[in-house]
């Protein structure tokens, strides 16, 4: 049990120091976080609302922090190229999220190809079925991403690293509001980057 805690706590300190380094990546963290804190709620009573929360609003947010505000340049703070982090990178890096989000988008083809979805559906009638049967996709989209990653984990490190991955990310929303609860007031202030004091003194 200790090892595994040990696995999660490097992973979720990696995410941190090398990829939130931006107070407003961090605001839309924020953001995203609290998205999918009501999204998982949702999960009890409306599945497809939830997964339609979690990708148009809690995803695009997330990943919009990421491609458009984190530096990709050398991170002087963990003394490391963009390349390296990209390398290391346990969970979905830059480029398979490219690949995630390109299945993501075009998924919705499905569709427009047949609107029976193959037969899982009953044609949509009005354009709420329509995206309806989208979040339903959307959820076995974010479901087999997640679950694909992990058992990949499983054979190219092991067991241990792919539970504790999938546990990171089912926990991020939790994690990130008490993290990143402050940066959209550090970021009123002026500051676009933190100065990751805790990287240093660690």
């Amino acid at each position: 049990m200790h090892s595994f805690l040990e696995e999660l706590r490097i992973q979720r300190w990696d995410d941190h120091r090398f990829y939130h380094q931006s107070r407003i990546n961090q605001s839309l963290h924020l953001l995203s976080a609290l998205s999918f804190l009501v999204a998982y709620v949702m999960m009890f009573s409306d599945p497809v609302a939830a997964a339609l929360i979690g990708w148009l609003v809690a995803m695009v947010s997330r990943q919009s922090g990421h491609f458009f505000f984190e530096p990709k340049g050398y991170d002087e703070v963990n003394q490391a190229t963009h390349e390296y982090k990209e390398s290391v990178k346990v969970g979905y890096n830059l480029k398979r999220k490219v690949v995630l989000h390109l299945v993501w988008a075009l998924s919705p083809l499905v569709l427009w190809i047949d609107p029976t979805c193959f037969g899982v559906f009953p044609p949509h009638a009005n354009a709420e079925e329509f995206v309806r049967h989208v979040g339903a996709i959307w959820l076995v989209v974010g479901l087999g991403a997640l679950l694909f990653r992990m058992v990949q984990l499983f054979f190219i490190r092991d067991v241990k690293t792919g539970i504790a991955w999938i546990t990171k990310i089912l926990t991020d929303p939790f994690y990130d509001v008490k993290q990143y609860a402050k940066a959209p007031l550090y970021l009123l202030r002026g500051e676009l980057m933190d100065p990751m004091g805790d990287v240093h003194r660690a």
